[in-house]
């Protein structure tokens, strides 16, 4: 039975993780497509939109990827609370894209029993079949689709293959088995399931669809029955604890009957539709025998990290150049047609000037996406966690815990909310702790200035530059101040056995490079956003109080440190002076508490004002050229920069990432003490490394 779309329609994809979903979405979707969080929760919801030749649309959401709507974590909590129409403000989809991994049909197959029980209006994508292929197994789509009573359509996401027939498939509509739940459970659970789903149909007024899963969750699930109180129906509740008695009576464990019934049924479809053939030539073993060695693959992943951070200073240089040489010409121009004076200097020296040069910087962290982007999509990235496992495990957590970290190194945001997949609450908290202390996208902009500006690109053995040893470094700290972090909490607050470690390796494939460009297209305009909002305002406002009050002297040093900002600057400088700071400094880490980037138009916008114009390259000229005239030495030398550098790998100068710590935690409770932590931790190391750095510098 087929179900046709209404005038504007709404489908959701979904599928288990590493199935290639997101490929599928994105080839959909294209550039129709946006990113934000569900209503009310920190999940992140990615949807789109899928033009059609005939100019129809169809709005797409791109769910949680998940093994099964039995939710154990947040993640598959909303993929599952939207299928049922539980989310609020998110409307129940008309139908599913449901992507199956041709390579490992009868896990696949699992959420496909799932939905099908929901008698959900359905279209089967067996993606991967190259890979299944590969591995010399062959799903013959037709039987598959028989026996389901679904359409089945074969796809090679990462290569477009298949992607026309599908959107084909979702014009022609989604199917609906008139001869849906073909499995069957054993006749006494079965009887009790029954009684179970009338049930709720009559306290709960739940839906008939609805009901038969949630009376198969209430069967099964291990979490006492007091929990749904007030969810679910007593009269429901007490017929569930007596089936609880009957069924163990009868000698059924219930906790897993529901799955192994699934599956007898599975097993048979898989029968029919999956033959076995030699496999072609396959090196994955090989290769993991390699990348996953006791000590090659430390020496493989920490040859890979400095390879990424060496490349990326290296081949950002041109790029970087061209950007801020356009900013310098723009502001030249502009400067021409502006008359002089404060209308003048708030548009240059403030707006252009400050936020120019924060986004000479946009190469850079597009080359840092990319190369995650593609350290996740070739399967490295579970890998990496695999071998960090060994690692993890002797600070108390274990190999899951490494991929919120190492994601951190994009943005702690998304990073702490990968750390859901993390079953042991207090792992969780450990995780989403010390994840901020791995070196994000939004300290680049810090590095990228203070090392090219005071660390001489010297070849190291004639190949590593200095300059990107300096880079790699910042981040190793990160690294390594967050598993020492991690270690202490195990021993003390969040005190707790170490969990055991199972991970899926999803098989080594090509990087979609759509997806890869898709995703750098989102985070440059993401960074371009807040460059014109967020950093441009605060630009614009640090000019307006680094200009005023103004003063009859002709020095702009005078003058600028007799506006707001200098008062202020002033103020507290005392308490930064032991890290080696000046309050030109000061007044950066204050403005940056907000997000780090503004630390560069920060420091852009002061010395602008203090004098001279234009990009990134004047400014790195204007702080070696700052001399205290009382002294005669430089303000700013190697190593105030090395100690500015360690205090923004430490130090928590990120509004955001306080906030989502609220939202996960529910409360302020943790986020003030991660603020409190990283504050005092930054603090005192900078300060350990100025003393100490000062005896040799």
């Amino acid at each position: 039975m087929s179900n046709s779309l209404s005038q504007h329609p709404s489908i959701a994809i979904i599928g288990n993780p590493n199935c290639g979903k997101t490929t599928i979405f994105n080839e959909l979707t294209g550039l129709r497509q946006k990113v934000g969080n569900y209503p009310g929760v920190t999940v992140e919801k990615k949807e789109g939109t899928i033009l059609f030749n005939d100019g129809k649309e169809v709005a797409v959401l791109d769910l949680p990827g998940t093994y099964s709507l039995s939710a154990n974590s947040p993640d598959e909590k909303v993929a599952t609370d939207i299928l049922l129409g539980k989310l609020a403000g998110v409307h129940r989809p008309e139908g599913i894209i449901c992507i199956v991994d041709a390579s490992n049909l009868e896990r696949s197959l699992y959420l496909v029993s799932q939905i099908i029980d929901q008698r959900y209006p359905i279209l089967i994508v067996l993606n991967m079949v190259d890979i299944a292929e590969r591995n010399g197994i062959h799903v013959k789509s037709e039987v598959l689709a028989k026996t389901l009573g679904v359409r089945v359509i074969p796809t090679i996401g990462s290569k477009r293959s298949g992607i026309a027939e599908l959107k084909a498939a979702i014009v022609n509509g989604f199917s609906i088995s008139p001869e849906a739940r073909k499995w069957k459970l054993p006749e006494p659970v079965g009887e009790e399931h029954g009684e179970l789903i009338n049930l709720l149909l009559i306290h709960n007024h739940t839906k008939e669809d609805d009901a038969f899963h949630v009376a198969a969750m209430l069967l099964s699930s291990p979490r006492p029955l007091k929990e749904f109180q007030g969810i679910i129906a007593q009269p429901v509740l007490d017929r569930a604890a007596q089936d609880y008695n009957r069924l163990r009576e009868l000698g059924f464990d219930r906790h897993s009957v529901f799955v192994e019934s699934r599956y007898r049924w599975i097993k048979k479809i898989c029968g029919e539709a999956v033959s076995y053939g030699p496999k072609k030539t396959d090196y994955t073993d090989k290769i993991d025998a390699i990348v996953t060695h006791k000590f090659w693959g430390y020496v493989i992943f920490f040859v890979l990290m400095t390879l990424m951070f060496q490349s990326i200073f290296t081949w950002a240089t041109i790029p970087m150049e061209m950007i801020g040489s356009g900013f310098y010409w723009l502001g030249r121009h502009v400067g021409t047609i502006i008359p002089q004076g404060d209308l003048h200097d708030l548009i240059v020296f403030g707006a252009l000037n400050g936020a120019g040069a924060v986004v000479v910087f946009l190469p850079q962290i597009l080359l840092l996406f990319l190369f995650l982007g593609i350290l996740e999509d070739t399967g490295y990235m579970a890998r990496a966690a695999f071998i960090m496992d060994r690692l993890m495990n002797k600070v108390g957590l274990h190999g899951k815990s490494f991929i919120p970290i190492l994601s951190s190194f994009a943005c702690a945001i998304p990073g702490i909310m990968a750390a859901r997949t993390i079953g042991n609450h207090r792992d969780r908290l450990v995780t989403m702790l010390v994840a901020p202390l791995a070196s994000c996208s939004a300290r680049l902009p810090v590095y990228s200035l203070l090392i090219a500006a005071f660390i001489p690109g010297t070849l190291i053995f004639g190949f590593w530059n200095l300059q990107g040893i300096v880079m790699v470094s910042m981040y190793l700290l990160g690294i390594f101040t967050a598993l020492v972090m991690a270690w202490l909490f195990k021993k003390t607050i969040l005190r707790g056995r170490t969990p055991d470690f199972i991970l899926e390796l999803p098989p080594y494939r090509l990087p979609s490079i759509k997806s890869l460009l898709l995703q750098m297209w989102e985070r440059a305009l993401l960074f371009l956003r807040r460059a014109g909002t967020i950093i441009l305002g605060a630009s614009l406002v640090l000019w307006f109080l680094a200009t005023y009050p103004k003063t009859d002297s002709a020095a702009p040093s005078e003058r600028l440190a007799h506006s707001f900002v200098g008062q202020a600057g002033h103020i507290i400088e005392p308490l930064i002076r032991p890290l080696g700071f000046d309050w030109k400094i000061g007044i950066g880490i204050l403005t940056s508490l907000l997000q780090r980037e503004v630390f560069v138009s920060t420091v852009s916008t002061i010395y602008n004002i203090q004098g001279g114009n234009g990009n990134s390259v004047s400014l790195r000229a204007q702080m070696q050229k700052d001399v205290d005239p009382s002294t005669g030495l430089s303000k700013f030398n190697v190593l105030t920069a090395i100690c500015v550098m360690v205090y923004y790998v430490l130090a928590m100068q990120c509004m955001s990432t306080l906030a989502v710590m609220r939202r996960e935690t529910n409360g302020w409770k943790w986020p003030l003490f991660q603020l409190g932590y990283m504050t005092t931790l930054a603090y005192a190391v900078t300060f350990a490394v100025y003393r100490i750095g000062s005896l040799f510098l």
